[in-house]
């Protein structure tokens, strides 16, 4: 209605993409009322109006020098202008001429403080790159929304032309050609009737006597019939070449959904950005390194594969390795999903496993958890009867679930038959530590071997990509020095710091003007810059930013920039701007993982001459190699998450180098090794001024007394279990004791139980398929397989939680119960006013998100971010402001929320204490604990000040207890986690293998004065609300122990109140 082929002929001339999105945009582009805002992320759009206006559009950025001056003259002349680049707001400067404020008749507009003439002429073009912006209400009606961004059908289109013009370069000219005759065509046509038209209508009289317009009808009438006849002919040719180009249709298609993997990157991390015009140089490359074969059904299934494993290179190397498997089984799944080779379902009860209810295990090999698993998988139509044939068949699925690798071993009995995925979902019910490995079976076993070997990274390779536009960005880790393999390309390829061609900048506060005139110098010079830690200065990125791009078209062949930054701290917070990241290569360089490796990485830091420089020759050498060893422990300790350490804590390498430069003085200085000194320097100040936590402290404290004490060299030192301190030796002969005699990785060797392992790899694994879940698609699942939309999905979980949470607590009537203020009925009411405000918000802000779903209310960010928090099973952010930590899934959450309503519904009955207090169900435990202090203090009247805790761990269960204790209370709730107590004995004793966490039998607390408390053969527990550890700590509790204090302290023990 709006325009025709014509028109439509013209833009596409002009570089618009010819899918229907984009010619719809465009037509409302030039229609529209209101001044367009274009959402452009890959930059289609812009390049079209670019085109369109050619050298009559005016270009400005906001904020850019004279911005304003440009836009006056614009106005004035009646000129296109073109704002590029927009963030979320608008310079309130703006605001009269987005909102067309006219004043004088309309023939003047204030801008700043000057009335500036307003031509009707006057077109004004907003253009952003933020893929999913939030524009306030005002702007959005002020402007025209049009949102370019490039669809799987749209750019399937765009690729399919590219990988014919390269493959069948005849049959695009063709294509082309055809395309522009039946353009041409269409507008010598239009433009004919129009002509006749306007004669005709101009024409007076009878228009038989006119014999020029006779003349012309009958020439319209030819032409149109030699059109007609060249039209139907071009058709034909259409016909067969699409026929032809419809072959190449799978390699497009291929392309266009990896694109669209790599794209959905960001979601994991926000420096994970892609740009469409570097994945275009990357599919022309691909296209020509396919192996070439003459058959075409080979030669496309070559294509395929080309352009998968390029991708899947080029993609790889600017992940962390944390996230390399997320992208490798986003891309199988979705092609998989692509071939119709898994079911959509299936794969989405994978991703989710919502297991809602909890039921105790009837068989002894499976934990309440992993029964509960199998229980939710069995509701399924394909798995019926699973949870019945694990319980009869109990000795088969014994062997499989205790197997070592059962991701490689048969399902027992009929299960075997199962196709890899439904495999794949039994195994994450009951084994999900092994679910990394199982995902990369899966993968080979789907994509094949190659896509599973682990790549090297190759700074050479990386550099031939680079160009004088596309910078290397080197996307940094804690411990990890990028300079150190630029310096060696460096020198082989001849740009060096002495040569005066390498600019080394390191930025911080007034770097900026050093970094620009370095950026100059190189761009004339062809020389290298390294700009490092760009995240320093974030303000200035804006300017390097355009810098760059400045420098990329004027400049030396040679010239080439190199880039190196932090992630950002948190999903929120992108420091770096996203032109920055698309247009760049990025590399991510990481530490070594594991014990081998660490240790020799922590020797390389040495050499021979270090080893012979003190006097004390045995005694350094011992130190130094305990010292390393050390090292290996504090930084391979990390990847155990709040188990190794209770927070994340940067050590690197220049640590170590600081602490052996101390050891040599000290050694140099005193006649004796002054073991206490060096211990206290190395654990309190140099590796001790990173922690931050008063428990790791203790922890680093341990590490240092078991490492390094006189048994180092006066005899044998274990450093772990099985490998000793190395005899005296020199530095070759330490890296082959490393080699010979190291047992292999496990956790033990940091001092840590098996089970730490277990622990690590499920919560990788349920991370890992949290944020595959986020990563897919919208339109992954169609609503009908499904059976139910997004928004009715999340209809259903509202009123489900609304139906079930329960009314307040009505405070004035508790209170009029007891008369009696003593500190446990102050606890309870404290307690019932928190979960008063938590279940006001959570059904107020349902309430709200329930009308926007409606549609009576505007979804605002804060609502749209909670309908995707209840799409994902997350715990609203809102809600979790005033809850308590916790790391359930929201499901789970809500139930445990129920329960600790029933527990203080019950206590509110009549206010007396109950028999056996839940501890964990509090928002505040601290509280209780120091109410029962409070209470004996007051009635043995003891100073408070000089009170503490003691703890008895009796032998029963909550059951057992009908009444609470005299003084003191009962406590129920807590688990115990790198440990577990033995009953018998009344001591901690190891834990039982996959058994990550162990109920503690009832612990009865009361109050002593500290002097009479009970300190040996005692550790020292902390207390956590949570498996995160750190910030949750709660208290701290002795628990007896036959063992040496240090194994516990180094291997994480501690008492957790969920579980």
């Amino acid at each position: 209605m709006l325009t025709d082929d014509a028109t439509i002929a013209t833009w596409n001339n002009e570089g618009l993409p010819s899918d229907r999105m984009s010619t719809e945009n465009a037509t409302i582009l030039t229609h529209c009322e209101r001044w367009p805002l274009m959402i452009d992320p890959q930059q289609q759009g812009i390049k079209w109006i670019k085109n369109k206006y050619g050298p009559d559009l005016k270009v400005t950025h906001l904020g850019q020098k004279g911005f304003l001056n440009t836009i006056e003259a614009a106005l004035a002349f009646g000129d296109v202008i073109l704002i590029e680049n927009i963030k979320e707001t608008v310079d309130a400067v703006l605001g009269p001429l987005l909102g067309r404020n006219t004043s004088k008749k309309g023939k003047y507009i204030r801008i700043g403080d000057k009335e500036c003439e307003f031509n009707k002429n006057f077109r004004l073009i907003l253009h952003t790159k933020l893929a999913n912006p939030h524009y306030k209400p005002e702007l959005q009606a002020q402007t025209t929304l049009l949102n370019f961004t490039v669809t799987e059908d749209g750019l399937e289109g765009q690729l399919l032309a590219e990988v014919v013009s390269v493959e069948r370069p005849d049959l695009e000219r063709l294509k082309l050609v055809l395309t522009k005759q039946q353009n041409d065509f269409k507008i010598e046509l239009r433009q004919l009737e129009d002509d006749l038209l306007l004669r005709l209508s101009a024409a007076e009289g009878s228009f038989l006597d006119d014999t020029d317009l006779v003349e012309r009808l009958e020439t319209t009438k030819a032409t149109a019939a030699e059109i007609e006849h060249k039209v139907t002919e071009a058709r034909e040719n259409e016909r067969k070449t699409n026929e032809t180009r419809e072959c190449y249709r799978p390699v497009a298609a291929r392309a266009s959904l990896l694109y669209f993997v790599i794209s959905d990157l960001r979601k994991i991390n926000p420096i994970y950005q892609f740009s469409l015009k570097a994945f275009n140089t990357l599919f022309h490359r691909a296209i020509e390194q396919a192996e070439k074969v003459e058959d075409t059904q080979e030669r496309i299934c070559a294509l395929v594969e080309s352009i998968t494993h390029a991708t899947f290179l080029y993609a790889s190397q600017a992940l962390f390795e944390k996230d390399k498997l997320t992208f490798l089984s986003q891309m199988a799944f979705q092609i998989l999903l692509r071939r119709n080779e898994i079911h959509p379902l299936e794969l989405d009860f994978l991703l989710r496993f919502t297991v809602e209810h909890t039921y105790s295990s009837p068989v002894d090999f499976l934990t309440a958890q992993s029964w509960s698993a199998v229980k939710a998988v069995a509701l399924m139509e394909e798995f019926r009867g699973l949870d019945r044939d694990v319980e009869g068949s109990a000795k088969q699925w014994r062997k499989w679930v205790e197997s070592e690798c059962p991701e490689k071993e048969k399902l027992p009995q009929e299960w075997k038959k199962k196709s890899l995925i439904q495999k794949l979902i039994i195994l994450r019910a009951v084994r999900p530590d092994r679910m990394t490995y199982a995902l990369r079976n899966f993968v080979e076993e789907k994509l094949g071997t190659k896509y599973v070997e682990r790549t090297r990274l190759d700074l050479g390779k990386a550099f031939e990509e680079s160009s004088r536009s596309t910078p290397v960005f080197f996307i940094l880790s804690p411990g990890v020095d990028a300079l150190k393999d630029l310096e060696v390309l460096g020198k082989r390829l001849g740009f060096t710091t002495d040569s005066g061609k390498f600019h080394n900048v390191s930025l911080g506060q007034g770097q900026e003007l050093v970094a620009e005139m370095a950026l100059e110098k190189a761009a004339t010079g062809g020389h290298w810059v390294i700009l490092q830690n760009v995240h320093l200065v974030a303000k200035w990125l804006g300017t390097l930013e355009k810098l760059l791009e400045k420098f990329s078209q004027r400049s030396h062949r040679d010239y080439r920039v190199f880039l190196s930054a932090e992630t950002a701290p948190s999903q929120q917070e992108p420091v770096i701007p996203q032109g920055l990241l698309e247009n760049s290569i990025k590399i991510t360089n990481e530490p070594p993982t594991g014990m081998l490796a660490n240790l020799h990485a922590a020797l390389y830091n040495f050499d021979q001459d270090t080893l012979e420089m003190c006097s004390k020759d045995q005694e350094f050498k011992s130190i130094l190699f305990s010292l390393c060893y050390f090292h290996a422990s504090v930084a391979g300790r990390l990847r155990f998450g709040p188990q190794g350490w209770s927070r994340s804590y940067p050590f690197s390498l220049g640590d170590l180098t600081i602490c052996t430069n101390i050891l040599y003085n000290y050694l140099e200085a005193n006649p004796n090794v002054p073991w206490e000194d060096l211990r206290y320097l190395f654990g309190e100040v140099m590796y001790g001024g990173h922690i931050t936590d008063a428990w790791d402290r203790k922890l680093c404290r341990v590490y240092l007394e078991e490492f390094m004490n006189p048994s180092l060299i006066e005899e044998e030192l274990m450093l772990a279990p099985g490998f000793a301190a190395p005899p005296y030796s020199d530095y070759s002969g330490y890296h082959q004791y490393i080699e010979d005699m190291l047992p292999p990785e496990s956790p033990a060797l940091y001092g840590l139980h098996p089970n730490a392992e277990i622990e690590l790899l499920t919560v990788t694994s349920n991370t890992l398929f949290r944020t595959l879940l986020e990563m897919q698609p919208r339109n992954a699942v169609s609503q009908e397989e499904l059976g139910q939309s997004t928004e009715d999905k999340v209809k259903t979980i509202l009123d489900d939680i609304l139906e079930r949470l329960p009314e307040e607590f009505n405070m004035a009537e508790i209170m009029q119960k007891n008369p009696n203020r003593s500190p446990y009925v102050l606890v309870c009411f404290q307690e019932c006013e928190r979960m008063n405000i938590l279940i006001r918000e959570i059904r107020v802000s349902l309430q709200h998100l329930d009308l926007g779903l409606k549609g009576e209310l505007t979804l605002s960010p804060d609502v749209e971010t909670q309908l995707s928090a209840l799409r994902y099973d997350r715990i609203p952010d809102t809600w979790n402001k005033l809850a308590y930590p916790s790391t359930y899934g929201l499901a789970q959450w809500f139930n445990d929320l129920l329960l600790r309503c029933r527990e203080l519904d019950t206590w509110t009955q009549d206010l007396t204490l109950p028999a056996v207090v839940w501890l964990s169900g509090f928002f505040n435990p601290q509280s209780f604990l120091t109410a029962i202090m409070q209470t004996m203090a007051r009635k043995n009247e003891w100073p408070l000040d000089r009170m503490c805790l003691t703890i008895d761990v009796t032998k029963k269960t909550k059951e057992d207890y009908g009444h609470p204790p005299r003084e003191g209370a009962y406590l129920h709730g807590l688990h115990l986690e790198g440990a577990r107590w033995d009953i018998q004995s009344g001591a901690l004793a190891d834990a039982r293998l996959k058994e990550l966490t162990s109920m503690m039998p009832v612990i009865f607390a009361k109050a002593i004065p500290e002097d009479r408390q009970e300190i040996k053969h005692a550790y020292e527990c902390p207390v956590y609300k949570t498996k995160a550890r750190g910030p949750t700590y709660v208290w701290t509790f002795r628990l007896r122990s036959k063992d040496r204090i240090a194994k516990w302290v180094l291997a994480g023990v501690a008492l957790l109140l969920e579980a």
